[in-house]
């Protein structure tokens, strides 16, 4: 049982016949898309890091891009954070970016340039929650933990007729791992493929490979726990001027008169100087105080 737990989780019907049936749909109709290829954990953190609220499309040829000029941590490290967020134009959140370099700073520091192998070592890198971490046991070492992300925790509680949590999730990653074609690897891809095509918060019911087993289906599908709150506007938002100036600092240096005209605000001084401090804050940016110019770190 895992700690903490007072008592065990309850089980899903069928986990067996679950796993088995929707592993083998992954296997048969699963997209092919380049971080399924690789086993290399630190590939897995470049991609998982990318996916975090970005689409597959806008990821796949950014992925293949970062890796061809950072293919390790070491080589990432080495570089100045600065390369890195240039070289995640077209992702967005560059937060991640700055994360991702601290990341692999870590690892070459503390770990032998080396991603830690265990759950504990994962969560003490920058920028590595508990979702991510996960997924670089469960891919890259193909371990039986459970990776919950939004569209998994859908789909697993809209099966299962319950929100589903992290210790029953982890006991269907061991039973696939024991019974299913491709194990937990297998398994937790067919999860988030479901989540991401199928089971999505408008559902293809009739496209599901398992709506059969689906108690949420067979209830007439009341779900006030899985409906997801709107992304806040990005239009005219602090997030989109923070993008327009990191964007104006791939290409040039910019003068610090220039910061409101670059973040798309020219007459609202207040705001940009507030908003471009969080730049700052983060690692997204720099201020040479002697030139008064901004860069990328």
């Amino acid at each position: 049982m895992p700690p903490g737990h007072l008592n065990p989780p309850a089980p899903v019907a069928d986990a067996v016949g679950l796993v088995t049936d929707l592993t083998a749909w992954f296997g048969s109709s699963g997209r092919d898309l380049p971080w399924r290829r690789t086993r290399d954990p630190w590939a897995i953190l470049v991609s998982e890091l990318m996916l975090q609220q970005t689409g597959v499309a806008r990821v796949e040829p950014r992925f293949h891009a970062f890796l061809a000029r950072f293919p390790t941590p070491a080589a990432c490290a080495a570089a100045p954070a600065g390369a890195v967020v240039d070289e995640w134009q077209g992702l967005g959140y560059n937060r991640r970016a700055v994360n991702l370099h601290r990341a692999a700073v870590a690892v070459v520091t503390d770990h032998g340039g080396a991603l830690p192998t265990t759950l504990a070592g994962l969560l003490a890198l920058p920028g590595v929650g508990p979702y991510t971490a996960r997924a670089v046991l469960a891919f890259a070492h193909e371990q039986p933990v459970a990776c919950m992300d939004v569209n998994v925790t859908r789909a697993l509680s809209r099966l299962a007729g319950r929100p589903i949590d992290q210790a029953t999730a982890d006991g269907l990653a061991v039973t696939a791992e024991e019974h299913a074609p491709g194990g937990a690897w297998a398994w937790n891809q067919a999860a988030m493929e479901l989540g991401a095509t199928a089971c999505r918060p408008r559902p293809d019911c009739a496209a599901c490979p398992v709506a059969h087993r689906c108690v949420w289906t067979g209830s007439g599908a009341p779900d006030p726990w899985i409906r997801q709150r709107p992304q806040s506007r990005f239009e005219g938002s602090d997030r989109q001027g923070r993008g327009r100036l990191v964007d104006a600092l791939r290409r040039a240096a910019v003068s610090e008169t220039d910061v409101p005209a670059a973040m798309g605000w020219p007459d609202d001084v207040e705001r940009a100087t507030r908003v471009a401090a969080t730049l700052l804050a983060d690692g997204l940016a720099v201020l040479d105080d002697r030139t008064g110019t901004w860069r990328l770190p």
